[in-house]
């Protein structure tokens, strides 16, 4: 099953985050974003025409990640947006994580 046909799953805590080969696995189906921290967090920068089109692209990451229940870190400014996710709860890499990554993938096509 991809990704993008997944919904993120309430993490609660007190299971261990994923290991880096694991996260590397769903990598594979997260183009563009990269492991960072010791392979605890994903981040994406999308590089977009101006200023408009970033708060654009911020938007529609809000409103996704309100409706999946997971929220990433976002900073943005004048043709770029950088997307960063996490499981806070287990202070690591979780599904969720690169199923919000797939899912921000299909908003900017690709």
């Amino acid at each position: 099953m991809s990704l993008t046909s997944k919904t993120c799953e309430p993490c609660r805590g007190g299971i261990p985050p994923l290991e880096e080969a694991e996260a590397r696995a769903f990598l594979d189906q997260t183009p563009g974003w990269e492991l960072i921290d010791d392979a605890t967090k994903i981040r994406r920068t999308f590089s977009l025409g101006n200023f408009a089109e970033s708060i654009a692209l911020v938007n529609k990451v809000g409103d996704l990640a309100e409706d999946e229940g997971h929220h990433p870190d976002i900073t943005f400014g004048w043709g770029y947006c950088t997307v960063l996710f996490y499981t806070h709860k287990i202070k690591g890499l979780h599904e969720n994580d690169f199923i919000m990554a797939a899912k921000v993938n299909e908003l900017a096509g690709g």
